[in-house]
């Protein structure tokens, strides 16, 4: 039997839980946003175009902020293309996702879908094959109230009021040879840093978002974040982070770790941060964007079914089948340990964003003309968004350890935990990494009494399953949050069993002691 003991003091917490960290991303990518989020025919599609039956979904998962229009997508892209009428709309080649972008669902229409979703919008400009003078006439057109040129064809389009963007990428992964009008790190960050000033100069209340590495594993990384923030610091709100995991090869002890590399990734890129923050004596404290995240098979997984691999060569199709990974029991638990890691680091990484939100690598699947259904993925986020409230609590863990493979000696048991005062209620989320054995947890509650327990869920291998059963869409509630049994609380003292490979909420209405 694992064991591990968590300490939970009321006094000792990180800061307010930062709501943008329950983000989500669309980009124009595979079926993402065709048959995704917008399906015009479909039999659950409103007078918009836009699928009811996914934008559901999309509320019960608590998503706070979506990302848009890439990714990828953005360097190539012209946000004119996708304003105006419809019908007078150009057909552009993707090179990105080797696509045909037909421009029927463009600006106008995700702001639109963001509202009635009730979702706040992060805009990307592109940065690869434009410029300055692009990303400025975006914000114009964006959030002007009217009276020129760009703020009057945004009023003729459609929209009298701004749009009101506050949040702004400035392009995407720009380091990546494989990006169109990819920068080397002087190159990006003297773009970034007059990007930004044209943009802030147009509407000085704006929030901006550098790109850092593409990923932890670049050659550049460290040096590139050091390089752009030494040009951009002064002029950005936040530098960005990528990070996608698998299992290779089996190797489930190391997939089941990977959390312990974005911890490490989050903390280098803080340090980096701060260091640029002292040599260049500036006084704001940057705060760090997690703008890609997810499990990713990029180099494909046992389902010959799925699409992984992208179509470089031959025809060009609008809206393909790209990667639209099924997700498994073990694919949740680690899910769950990366909404961890990212809650505990909360004072930091302030916007996140799982990438992406339907099809693509996705928590929500739909099919054209048919179903959407939630894959095990959905389950953490949506009840760590909807539960995680009030003040991030430091939880000081012990845990039994086991041979993590490439990330060492690594803790069985993971935890975060938050304290809202307001409702009087301590929110516990958990994750345990073992196969094989159940794991006894003690919390010991220091500034509280612990009273009654309001929620306790478990995701787990169902009966008669295993590890890798997915929600299908044949079977789409095969894998799901059930009861959690054995959860007691004795004063200041609550005790949790979790199964082997679980991840799991424990609610409590507590008293101050």
């Amino acid at each position: 039997m694992t064991q591990a003991r968590l300490v939970l003091d009321r006094d000792f917490t990180v800061g307010e839980v930062p709501r943008r960290i329950f983000g989500s991303f669309v980009e124009h990518m595979g079926r993402c946003v065709y048959t995704g989020i917008y399906e015009p025919g479909h039999p659950a599609a409103d007078e918009r175009g836009f699928r009811t039956d996914v934008l559901d979904l999309v509320r019960e998962m608590g998503v706070t902020v979506v990302r848009y229009p890439g990714g990828n997508f953005v360097s190539g892209y012209r946000w004119e293309d996708g304003v105006g009428p419809v019908d007078q709309r150009p057909r552009r080649l993707d090179g990105a996702w080797h696509t045909v972008e037909t421009n029927a669902f463009g600006l106008h229409e995700f702001v639109d879908w963001a509202r009635v979703a009730g979702v706040e919008v992060m805009e990307a400009v592109n940065l690869g094959t434009r410029g300055v003078e692009e990303a400025r006439q975006l914000v114009e057109y964006a959030n002007h109230p009217g009276g020129t040129a760009l703020s009057d064809l945004r009023r003729a389009n459609g929209h009298a009021e701004p749009f009101d963007i506050r949040l702004w990428c400035l392009g995407n992964e720009m380091d990546g040879p494989w990006q169109m009008g990819a920068k080397t790190p002087d190159e990006y960050g003297r773009l970034a840093q007059e990007a930004a000033k044209a943009m802030k100069l147009v509407d000085p209340t704006i929030e901006l978002v550098a790109c850092g590495s593409s990923n932890s594993g670049m050659p550049t990384f460290g040096t590139w974040e050091q390089t752009v923030l030494g040009h951009a610091y002064e002029y950005v709100d936040y530098v960005s982070l990528h990070a996608y995991y698998q299992e290779h090869d089996g190797d489930h002890a190391s997939f089941l770790a990977s959390a312990v590399d974005m911890d490490h990734f989050i903390e280098s890129v803080v340090a980096t941060a701060d260091a640029v923050r002292a040599a260049g004596k500036h006084r704001k404290r940057l705060h760090l964007s997690f703008d890609e995240w997810n499990v990713w098979y990029a180099t494909g997984k046992d389902t010959p079914d799925q699409p992984h691999v992208i179509e470089r060569e031959g025809v060009w199709r609008e809206h393909p089948r790209i990667i639209e990974d099924e997700y498994d029991v073990t694919d949740a638990v680690v899910v769950g340990t990366f909404l961890n890691s990212l809650l505990r680091h909360g004072d930091r990484v302030t916007v996140a964003n799982q990438a992406q939100l339907v099809n693509v690598i996705a928590p929500i699947r739909s099919e054209p003309g048919g179903p959407a259904w939630r894959q095990s993925i959905f389950w953490p986020f949506a009840r760590m968004a909807a539960l995680a409230r009030g003040q991030i609590l430091r939880v000081a863990a012990t845990s039994d350890r086991y041979d993590a493979g490439k990330f060492g000696d690594t803790d069985l048991v993971d935890a975060s935990a938050t304290w809202d005062e307001e409702n009087g209620r301590v929110a516990l989320f958990l994750a345990h990494r073992g196969l094989d054995d159940a794991a006894d947890v003690t919390v010991d509650l220091r500034g509280w009494t612990g009273g009654r327990v309001t929620r306790a869920e478990v995701l787990t291998v169902p009966e008669g399953g295993d590890r890798s059963t997915a929600s299908t869409q044949d079977h789409p509630d095969a894998v799901g949050l059930t009861p959690l049994d054995g959860v007691a609380v004795d004063g200041s003292t609550v005790t949790v069993r979790l199964p082997a490979l679980a991840w799991a909420v424990v609610e409590l209405e507590v008293t101050r002691a």
